[in-house]
């Protein structure tokens, strides 16, 4: 089993969008419930693609050979400088695979590529593999909330900084 990442197509909408149902439920949350928000879904090309941004998917063929959606990732901007980080999902059965760490750093090295700066995104308290994630890649906590009961968790990663520290430090 590998994974491919490639560009959302208009033909993923159906697939993305039950990602998005499977991954919400697994930490208790639905559609609908003032959360999230999710008017994105049947514009991604508009909010995303069309507008400095990036929403990639990532297919896993199962070893049959029939691909199947099990990750996705989405880069939307905020303004000239920062983008926001967004739909970062891994289908249940295929987490702690590498996956999410794959669509995460094929974004970061997006939002390079498109001249963002700084990338910022959010996750709740009780999605502490995403939090380690985020750490783990030297993203920082900027604050927290409470939205609809959940404490949601602020953060943000400054690309220049990052890329001057790389390019400082051979073979990284």
């Amino acid at each position: 089993m590998t994974l491919t990442i490639r560009r959302y197509r208009w033909s993923d909408l159906e697939a993305v969008w039950a990602l998005h149902q499977i991954c919400l439920a697994q930490v208790g949350l639905a559609s609908g419930d003032g959360v999230y928000y999710e008017d994105d879904f049947p514009r991604i090309n508009e909010v995303y693609l069309a507008d400095r941004g990036e929403f990639l998917v990532g297919e896993d063929d199962e070893g049959d050979g029939a691909p199947r959606i099990v990750a996705m990732g989405g880069l939307r901007r905020i303004d000239a400088q920062a983008a926001e980080m967004c739909r970062l999902r891994v289908h249940p059965e295929f987490q702690r695979r590498g996956y999410g760490e794959r669509i995460l750093l094929a974004l970061e090295s997006r939002a390079i590529v498109l001249g963002y700066q700084t990338v910022r995104g959010d996750t709740t308290l009780n999605q502490s593999a995403a939090i380690a994630l985020y750490h783990k890649y030297g993203w920082r906590e900027i604050s927290r909330a409470d939205v609809g009961g959940l404490v949601v968790i602020y953060g943000e990663k400054n690309l220049v900084k990052e890329t001057a520290q790389q390019l400082a430090t051979p073979g990284t």
